[in-house]
């Protein structure tokens, strides 16, 4: 069984509106996840201890990790004091709104639960990844699109997927989801768009016409203070992208595409420096 490897793959928001604050001070939202073909990859070892190594030399391996929080709460939830060494090659970009972290973290959860037989209840696990992130619910729970509301954790599995193939582009700039959360340009109390029927009108029968609708509400504060993102958007929608729009948070940007050659050229003509993936329609994580 060891080394065990598994994929950890990444998200978009397809829309992704901020509707208020909780006095908690974790703002509320509803956005459409979206997996996208772009992942990191966890290999697990036998252990007598929990610890971690990561290809990327920038990102902590100590409790400041997710994947070491995910660990450590699992195996205080069961009581045990059982190991694992984990080691994380990270190819998703940080700083992204991709979800990369929080995905890992989904990751760890899962798989120990099945490795050290603790038995966790789906509701058990639920609760355990809300308290590591917001997005965390999604990568364990829902395998391909999904309505999200509340702070990104109640969650509606959608039975259809993306007819379209997705660039995703990541223009090097790093953007924490606090200064996101810090910066963008609140529009609580406007008459709110149904997100769930246009992305069921979208991907079932190709209406285009919910496309303004998916609005990203981090959008325009990150373009202001990073114009190089909005360049990608500009040179996504001049190669034919039906439709772009940031990631999360950012800085990723994604495009939807109805064609393979249009999705690959539009590619080539990005700065070679970007980071960049291609997901064909229909993606699902259990690919």
């Amino acid at each position: 069984m060891f080394p065990l490897t598994v994929k950890a793959f990444a998200k978009i928001n397809l829309g992704l509106l901020i509707t208020g604050k909780r006095h908690d001070g974790y703002h509320t939202l509803e956005t459409i996840f979206a997996p996208i073909n772009w992942y990191d990859t966890l290999e697990f070892t036998e252990a007598y201890s929990i610890s971690m190594s990561c290809t990327n030399v920038d990102l902590p391996i100590d409790d400041n990790n997710l994947c070491i929080k995910a660990a450590k709460s699992l195996q205080q939830f069961a009581g045990i004091q059982k190991g694992i060494a984990i080691k994380l090659h990270k190819d998703v970009p940080f700083g992204a709104g991709l979800g990369g972290g929080s995905s890992d973290a989904a990751t760890v959860l899962r798989v120990l639960n099945a490795l050290w037989k603790t038995n966790a209840s789906p509701e058990e696990l639920h609760s355990l990844a809300v308290k590591l992130g917001a997005d965390v619910p999604y990568f364990l729970e829902m395998k391909g699109l999904a309505y999200a509301r509340g702070i990104g954790d109640e969650l509606d599995n959608l039975a259809f997927s993306l007819p379209y193939y997705v660039v995703t582009v990541f223009p090097e700039e790093h953007i924490s989801t606090a200064w996101a959360y810090k910066n963008f340009y609140p529009r609580f109390g406007r008459e709110l768009p149904d997100l769930k029927k246009l992305a069921s009108e979208l991907c079932l029968f190709g209406k285009k016409e919910g496309f303004p609708a998916f609005e990203n509400d981090f959008e325009q504060a990150v373009f202001d203070h990073f114009p190089a993102v909005r360049l990608v958007k500009s040179a996504l929608l001049g190669s034919g992208s039906v439709f772009s729009s940031l990631s999360g948070s950012g800085s990723a940007l994604f495009g939807l595409f109805e064609r393979k050659d249009e999705a690959v050229a539009a590619m080539k003509h990005l700065p070679e420096a970007y980071r960049m993936s291609l997901t064909p329609p229909g993606f699902s994580m259990e690919q």
